[in-house]
C-alpha cells in the first residue's frame, strides 16, 4: 500500500480556511486543478456519504464519496470511486489545525492506496506535489501567503 503525506501552514485562522475547504462540492472555489464540480443526486454537500463527480483541467474525471467531516476536528476523509490515476482502496483526509502563534493553520493532506508497483514512486509524487501541495499553494495566496 502506497501512502502519501503534505502538510504545510497557512497564513490565516483554522476557521477562516475550514470555511473555504468544507464544502465537499467547492475544489473549483480552490483548487487550481478543478474545473467543475456536481455532487449526484442532489445530496447536500457536507452529507457523509454523498458523491462529488469533477473534472481536472486536463480533461480528466474523478468521483469521490465522502467517508466524514468534522466541524469540530477541521476535517474531511473521502474515497476514489472511479478516476483515471490508476489507484484503488484510496482514502485520504485533509485536516487543519489551528497554530496560536500567529494565529494560522498546519494542514494536514494524507492518502493511502494500492496500485501497480512499477507505477507507485510517479502516484505519490504527482498526488503529492501536484493535487495536495498545489491545494495548500492555491490556498496560501488565497489568504494573503
Amino acid at each position: 500500500m502506497a501512502e502519501v503525506y503534505t502538510s504545510s501552514v497557512i497564513a490565516a485562522p483554522a476557521d477562516r480556511v475550514w470555511a473555504r475547504i468544507r464544502d465537499f462540492n467547492g475544489l473549483p472555489n480552490w483548487h487550481p486543478l478543478i474545473t467543475e464540480s456536481l455532487i449526484e443526486a442532489a445530496a447536500p454537500a457536507d452529507q457523509v456519504g454523498c458523491v462529488r463527480a469533477f473534472r481536472l483541467k486536463d480533461g480528466g474525471f474523478i468521483r469521490e464519496k465522502l467517508l466524514a467531516l468534522s466541524d469540530y476536528d477541521f476535517s474531511c476523509t473521502y474515497t476514489i470511486l472511479e478516476s483515471p490515476m490508476g489507484v484503488e482502496n484510496y482514502v485520504a483526509t485533509l485536516k487543519l489545525t489551528p497554530v496560536t502563534d500567529g494565529d494560522r493553520s498546519f494542514a494536514e493532506w494524507s492518502a493511502s492506496f494500492d496500485c501497480a508497483p512499477e507505477r507507485e514512486t510517479e502516484l505519490i509524487a504527482n498526488i503529492g506535489d501536484n493535487v495536495f501541495q498545489g491545494g495548500f499553494e492555491a490556498l496560501k495566496r488565497l489568504f494573503g501567503d
